[in-house]
């Protein structure tokens, strides 16, 4: 198994180009099943997460062509098994994004119930309420949504879907199916992040007919099929997140090509606030940090909120951060899994339910540490950077199921890390 060996102690400097972002891949992946012609995809980042897709939707019966320049070519015209065994999908929760597509061109799918980090409940009932008032009956057993048309339906009908809860995945769910339904779709209450509208702009240059997306409430008319389209993913917000906590931390002058400020406002705000220069520029962001931070609390919330999964990098940059501060998880309620091993490392943070208190200034020295999810796994890089000594990141399928070769990108930078099997 990985692991990741770094030594602390070396500010970061130079450029780094960020990746397709994860979170707007996937469900660009799953898209290409709504039509049968070609789909092109640019800038997909080489993941673990993206791997198990790929694998999924060839079981299906998808062609799939991965090239090493980030380019993937999907053929779904011979799709032939709908479904998504468990045996695929059970490292990932990604593999709900199968069954709107499924459901809307196919007429039935039985996809099994995801997996992926245990880092709080993440329950599918959202997607079932939504994809039954658009005409689908579906029934959980022996682990698995089997869901088809209701009978007298040939596909599925426009409805008015409001969901109890801001949930990502099934306001991206919600509109790939509307995008082949019959008639028209409203979406409240659906999620605002930026890859929502990025797979919105892919299922238009396929033919959807989609207003709104970017916002809480998107109006999608359904139309009878969908072509091919070539789409370039947009550049992943947590990697850009993460390299910017980490250059904050270790200090350093950072060029991430690519990353996208109007992204990450939340978090740019608060670096700002604690001292460090960030500047948006043309194609990318400047980072320049010199000497210790101030310390800042923040509270997670939906986009465009602080989000959760830059709630461990920021933690991370806290602890070696001058002063005290708290910080407040609300998306999940098992998130704090980092912090003992942050405390391993000689950090000083008290948990309270949904707050951990944070004493900053520690001075960090390595030791071996255990991953236990994918942000988490980046926070403890992040410390490692910073610590004295040397410091083993264990378990680090995690890092990979969410970060492209980020040892390698770091090393570029200078830091003194390196991947030992």
């Amino acid at each position: 198994m990985d692991k990741l060996r770094i030594r602390g102690g070396q500010r970061l400097h130079g450029e780094v180009a960020i990746s397709g972002a994860k979170n707007a891949a996937l469900p660009e992946l799953c898209a290409a099943i709504l039509s049968a012609d070609p789909v092109t995809l640019h800038n997909v980042p080489r993941l673990q997460d993206v791997s198990t897709m790929v694998k999924l939707i060839r079981n299906m019966g998808v062609q799939v062509d991965v090239q090493d320049d980030g380019v993937v070519r999907l053929d779904a015209a011979q799709l032939n098994l709908p479904e998504a065994p468990y045996d695929l999908v059970k490292t990932m929760r990604a593999s709900v994004l199968a069954l709107g597509p499924l459901l809307a061109r196919f007429g039935h799918a039985k996809v099994s119930l995801p997996g992926g980090c245990a880092i709080g409940s993440r329950p599918v009932d959202q997607h079932i309420k939504g994809l039954q008032a658009m005409g689908a009956q579906i029934a959980v057993e022996h682990g698995y949504m089997v869901a088809s048309l209701r009978p007298g339906l040939s596909r599925l009908h426009g409805a008015h879907i409001t969901t109890d809860m801001v949930t990502v995945t099934g306001t991206e769910n919600f509109l790939m199916a509307a995008a082949l339904a019959d008639g028209e779709t409203i979406l409240e209450n659906a999620a605002q992040e930026p890859e929502i509208p990025d797979l919105a702009e892919m299922l238009i240059a396929m033919g959807a007919q989609i207003e709104g997306h970017g916002s809480s409430r998107i109006r999608i008319r359904g139309v009878e099929r969908l072509h091919g389209c070539s789409h370039r993913v947009v550049a992943d917000r947590i990697e850009t997140g993460t390299f910017l906590c980490a250059v904050a931390a270790a200090g350093g002058d950072v060029v991430l090509r690519h990353g996208r400020a109007d992204h990450l406002e939340a978090v740019i705000d608060k670096l700002r606030e604690a001292g460090a220069t960030v500047t948006a520029l043309q194609d990318g962001i400047r980072i320049e940090a010199h000497g210790p931070l101030r310390a800042q609390s923040f509270r997670t919330r939906e986009y465009p909120g602080f989000p959760t999964d830059m709630q461990a990098q920021f933690m991370a940059l806290n602890c070696v951060a001058t002063g005290t501060s708290k910080v407040t998880e609300t998306i999940f309620e098992n998130r704090f899994m980092h912090v003992n091993e942050l405390v391993r490392l000689g950090a000083h943070i008290q948990i309270d339910g949904k707050l951990a208190m944070v004493e900053g200034g520690a001075a960090l020295s390595g030791a071996t540490v255990m991953a236990t999810d994918l942000r988490a796994s980046a926070s403890l890089v992040i410390a490692g950077l910073v610590a004295s000594g040397e410091t083993i990141v264990d378990r680090i399928y995690h890092l990979d199921r969410g970060y492209d070769r980020m040892e390698a990108k770091l090393r570029a930078l200078g830091a003194d890390i390196e991947r030992v099997t």
